[in-house]
Formats: structure tokens, C-alpha cells, sequence
């Protein structure tokens, strides 16, 4: 690996593998990191536009890319893939924006006035505060982490990144912690209406 000089260090960065770059930031040298931000903005960018069909998401999306990245990168193991880390990271991000985003839908305000009827009644809304009342005492009877998780993600609007963050574990288990929790709170329900 290069030494870096501090006096030319721009263009000693310039210069340096993507390998080289990646272990300079990994030891805290921000300009590295801002070189490989530069060289794979456009492929980030590229990725999450292809995932999320909108511009402005894309961009947004790149910024948190990167941001999750600096976080991440000192457990990247092996600096010479950095770009198909870099990929993954962008293409979970954009899944996961993607499954948060609400469809718009245009509509024309007079068929939108006459498609729209009123389906809130005292029996409608009675029947729904039941179902909280119900929904929320099977989660206090659960395991605290099956709870956490399902709070995480079903309350507070989580994404799989954030909790993987939260509960210091990866994404597949917090998919399969998810899973779970779902499973054990069905079947409380169950037991609650039987009873």
C-alpha cells in the first residue's frame, strides 16, 4: 500500500486502488472515503433509479447509501469488493424504501367524490378499538424481543436496515425474528378469542 503524504494527500488518494481507499477509510481518513463516494455515486445512483423509478427518491436514496456505508465500512473484510458491497447495501435500501412508499394514485376530484362512500360507523369503530384492545394485550404477554421487534417494525415504521442497526443483528435474522414474533401473536389472538 501507498503511503500517503499529508501535504499532497488529494492527489495521492486519486491515485490509489479502491483497496487502498477502502483501508485508508477504514482508518478514519475521511477524504478517502469522499474518493470513493465520488467514483461510485453514478453507479449508486444508477442502481437505486433503476429500483425506484423516481429521480428525487434516487437522490435521496444515494445520500443515505453513503451515509450507512461510513457507518458500516469497518466491517467490510475484504476492501477489493467494495463495489458489490456498496451494490447490496443500495439495492436492500431502495427494497426497503420501495415497500414503505405509497402508491399515488391521480384522480379526478368529481370521480373521486363519487367513488368515496362513508363505511365509519359507532359498530365499525366499536368492533376496531376491540381489536386494538385485543392486538395489544397479546403483545404485552409475548417475549420481550418478539415484542420489540414487532413494535419496531409495525408501530414505530422501522426498516429492516434500521432494526438491524437497533437490535445489532443482521437483516435475515431480524426477517426471521419478524416472522416469528408474527407467528407467536397470531396464535396468542387465537387463544384470546377461544377463551
Amino acid at each position: 500500500m501507498r503511503l500517503l503524504d499529508r501535504t499532497s494527500n488529494r492527489i495521492d488518494l486519486q491515485t490509489m486502488t479502491v483497496a487502498e481507499l477502502v483501508r485508508a477509510a477504514q482508518d478514519n481518513d475521511r477524504a478517502a472515503f469522499g474518493i470513493l463516494a465520488e467514483r461510485y455515486e453514478r453507479a449508486v445512483y444508477a442502481t437505486a433509479v433503476r429500483r425506484l423509478r423516481n429521480h428525487a427518491e434516487a437522490q435521496e436514496l444515494v445520500q443515505e447509501v453513503f451515509v450507512q456505508a461510513l457507518r458500516k465500512l469497518p466491517q467490510l473484510r475484504t476492501p477489493e469488493c467494495f463495489g458489490g458491497w456498496l451494490r447490496s447495501i443500495t439495492v436492500r435500501m431502495a427494497i426497503n424504501r420501495a415497500s414503505r412508499a405509497q402508491p399515488a394514485l391521480a384522480t379526478e376530484p368529481a370521480t373521486l367524490a363519487a367513488t368515496c362512500v362513508e363505511t365509519r360507523t359507532p359498530l365499525r369503530d366499536a368492533l376496531d378499538n376491540e381489536r386494538r384492545r385485543e392486538v395489544r394485550k397479546s403483545l404485552r404477554r409475548l417475549r420481550p424481543l418478539d415484542r420489540e421487534t414487532l413494535v419496531a417494525f409495525y408501530v414505530k415504521g422501522h426498516s429492516l436496515v434500521e432494526m438491524s442497526d437497533n437490535f445489532a443483528s443482521p437483516v435475515g435474522t431480524i426477517k426471521r425474528r419478524l416472522h416469528v414474533a408474527r407467528k407467536r401473536l397470531a396464535k396468542e389472538l387465537a387463544e384470546m378469542s377461544v377463551a
